[in-house]
């Protein structure tokens, strides 16, 4: 299997993603939505059509705005079945549209990062669980790459990445706590 930090970094369509976000720590409600939707699109897909389509997705969901996004009803589902610039799947665009919604009733309780927060560290399994169990289309492998894309799980970035160095030194909560807990599965 090829590591994702040997080609990535010179492709076209993963070298921005790659040097710049992928294992980055992020805080941001939207930009949490974003990364959890979009790794709910690449189920069964290769990253690159996902990526290639980014776009296309992002504008098409309002630039996932959590209260537009809960707020869409059959006419919006209809209206991003029929977008070609996006991945087109109901059940992936429904399981997206309730996620919005479960993310607003988190707001009072200080929303999508802090429910991240109170529940870190987990190992995958238990993160797994607790997604499967408070959002639609979350399985194993969604739920892995979003928390590594997002920094609660470990980098996916191997030590010898240029890029491996920028993540530690802005200290993702993975970084801050023992590691032993993340290979408990």
């Amino acid at each position: 299997m090829t590591d994702y930090c040997d080609f990535a970094p010179d492709h076209p369509v993963h070298a921005y993603y790659h040097d710049n976000e992928y294992g980055f720590p992020v805080a941001d409600e939207a930009v949490l939505f974003e990364r959890l939707a979009l790794e709910i699109f690449q189920a069964g897909l290769s990253w690159e059509i996902v990526l290639k389509k980014r776009e296309g997705t992002f504008e098409a969901f309002d630039g996932f705005q959590i209260d537009k996004v809960a707020d869409y009803g059959d006419r919006d589902t209809e209206r991003l079945l029929g977008n070609p610039g996006i991945i087109r799947n109901r059940l992936k665009i429904l399981s997206i549209i309730n996620n919005a919604n479960r993310l607003k009733e988190m707001r009072p309780d200080g929303g999508f990062t802090a429910w991240l927060d109170c529940h870190h560290p987990m190992n995958h399994k238990e993160w797994t669980k607790l997604f499967k169990k408070t959002f639609r289309f979350t399985g194993g492998e969604i739920v892995n790459e979003f928390l590594m894309s997002v920094g609660y799980l470990p980098t996916p970035h191997n030590p010898a990445c240029p890029v491996y160095d920028r993540i530690i030194a802005l200290n993702p909560p993975w970084h801050q706590v023992d590691q032993a807990v993340f290979t408990a599965d």
